[in-house]
């Protein structure tokens, strides 16, 4: 059965999302009313469902169900969250905008320390180990892929590893008075890590190409089947 033999409420949905489609295809012919038009709809709809989530999954859960029903203790949480956020609305105005210092630091002092964190025991130490493991040499052994390969993956991995850490080394020292520069041998390092970046920026891209070029088929192929189905007798 098509996809769109269901029922009206499909097939209205079917045909927004054609027009839609269409609309933003309209782009390729320059800026357009029905272009702007249909950016807003994207992000009206898009703010108004980030409202509903907040709504149900953060207000009402964490502020309005404990300060209603909860214990003492959530109460009192509760409320403190409820005044702290009260500050931090008062950035929108500017005269008031000094109250709510205190808790965007503390927001911020958070967010680094979390990202911070994150990052050395969910990307560095790993990182670490794990190209320390790739030497193991009795395990070399168990693995069906040849030995030579398997040493050859470690040694690019770990010449990666290092030389790309060291490309964002900014230390320099001064010459003779000269601008500072950076020692002959952080530069050549430096540079080879700048070859592996470029390598995964590459690849990256062709990644982000790839999924926009699958979603561009995937819709070309939804309006071509639309308009097939319009035309079936």
């Amino acid at each position: 059965m098509s996809v769109f033999d269901l029922n009206n409420l499909d097939l209205l949905g079917a045909i927004l999302s054609f027009g839609l489609t269409l609309i933003i295809l309209s782009f390729i012919f320059g800026d357009n009313l029905l272009f702007r038009f249909a950016i807003h709809v994207f992000v009206g709809v898009t703010a108004g469902y980030v409202a509903v989530m907040t709504w149900y999954n953060v207000l009402l859960p964490e502020i309005v169900v404990p300060l209603i029903g909860g214990s003492q203790a959530e109460r009192f949480y509760s409320l403190l969250v409820l005044v702290l956020s009260s500050f931090l609305f008062m950035k929108a105005f500017p005269r008031l905008s000094g109250w709510g210092n205190p808790v965007v630091a503390y927001l911020v002092g958070v967010g680094t320390a979390t990202v911070i964190g994150g990052a050395v025991l969910g990307t560095l130490f790993p990182q670490v180990l794990a190209s320390i493991n790739l030497f193991d040499i009795p395990g070399l052994f168990e693995k069906s892929s040849p030995v030579w390969m398997q040493i050859s993956n470690a040694v690019v991995i770990l010449v990666g590893t290092i030389s790309v850490l060291i490309f964002f080394h900014f230390g320099a020292r001064s010459n003779h008075g000269s601008h500072p520069e950076r020692a002959a041998w952080i530069s050549a390092v430096a540079w080879m890590g700048q070859i592996f970046i470029s390598i995964t920026f590459g690849v990256l891209f062709a990644g982000v190409y790839i999924a926009s070029m699958t979603a561009f088929a995937e819709r070309m192929t939804f309006s071509a089947n639309f308009i097939l189905l319009l035309f079936r007798p």
